[in-house]
């Protein structure tokens, strides 16, 4: 672990102002400066939202999305997709904010997470708690009340896993991707049993698959751009504990592999139709890009790889849910 003490918030340097400058310039100059603060400090509201990891929870809401569809068979009521993206998000964004919280410190030793609003001091850590729990329990209210126990249980343990078993994992053990992508999957569950899938659903699972797997090339991919910042806090990822990058690498490439496979099974699943094939044909052709990154990224690590890996990691899991969502239709 990280000597707390031993970690300095990182703080942006003050600009220093002119010395010299007309009277009409010098109000123009603090006009600009006051709206360039105003512009630069984030609002209470954007602190609480940015606790709750925004972009995550947007895949997520994303992801379940999709399932609910596969799930329920097709379309689903307006009412019900607005009470499950409710549910979904709150706990997602309470796991969000729990770990935050949890790595409160070792955050301050992190260009990237430094100014996350615990470590840069804009949100106390009481009230932080607090919101944290309330998401938590309200969203587990809700996906309980409206959609009942499996659920819930699945968004449960979605925050269990991540945050008391994904979170103090990342200062132990590069273990600690895979634990995530499990916790990262299970969202897939909330959605697809809430509207009726079965929890043993052949469907459900391989949804689970493409997640679960998705998530190597795409965190790999991170773990390599920012591994001088991890290993500088502590964090035990594949890229510090074995820094060639080659063991990211094939990951990447095996995780890209196995992502193909749940994603053409999904296009054959539920019965031969005239849209099998071509979605089949489809999730190859999304999937290529992201293959063919991971290939390149392991012969050669660097950073211009793995930021081609991670943009093409972005595109490839739209496309992939699109494809096998629009197979229920036909």
């Amino acid at each position: 672990m990280t000597n707390a003490s031993a970690i300095k918030p990182i703080r942006a340097s003050a600009s220093k102002e002119p010395t010299r400058v007309g009277q009409g310039s010098a109000e123009v100059l603090d006009r600009s400066q006051s709206n360039a603060k105003a512009k630069a400090t984030p609002s209470v509201f954007r602190d609480y939202v940015e606790l709750t990891k925004p972009r995550i929870v947007t895949m997520i809401l994303v992801t379940t999305t999709a399932t609910a569809i596969i799930g329920g068979g097709g379309l689903i009521s307006m009412v019900d997709w607005l009470w499950l993206m409710l549910g979904t998000a709150a706990i997602s964004g309470s796991a969000g904010a729990a770990n935050q919280i949890w790595e409160r410190v070792i955050d301050c030793n992190m260009t990237r997470t430094a100014n996350r609003p615990l470590p840069a001091s804009r949100v106390a850590l009481f009230p932080a708690v607090a919101y944290t729990a309330a998401l938590g329990i309200g969203g587990s209210a809700i996906l309980w009340s409206m959609f009942g126990a499996i659920p819930a249980i699945a968004g449960i343990a979605t925050w269990l896993i991540y945050v008391l078993v994904y979170t103090p994992m990342k200062t132990r053990t590069a273990w600690n991707t895979t634990v995530g992508a499990v916790a990262g999957a299970l969202p897939v569950l909330i959605g697809y049993t809430a509207m009726g899938g079965s929890i043993t659903g052949v469907s459900g699972w391989l949804l689970f698959g493409v997640l679960a797997t998705w998530q190597y090339p795409h965190f790999m991919a991170i773990a390599w751009m920012y591994r001088h910042q991890y290993d500088a806090a502590g964090f035990k990822m594949t890229t510090t504990v074995e820094p060639t990058g080659r063991s990211a690498g094939w990951q990447s490439i095996v995780g890209s592999l196995a992502l193909i496979a749940c994603g053409v099974a999904l296009c054959f699943i539920d019965g031969f139709s005239w849209f099998a094939i071509p979605a089949a044909i489809g999730v190859l052709i999304a999937t290529v890009p992201m293959l063919k990154a991971s290939i390149q990224f392991t012969k050669s690590p660097d950073d211009g790889r793995a930021r081609k890996l991670l943009r093409s990691s972005l595109l490839v899991l739209p496309a992939v849910l699109l494809i096998v969502t629009l197979r229920v239709f036909w």
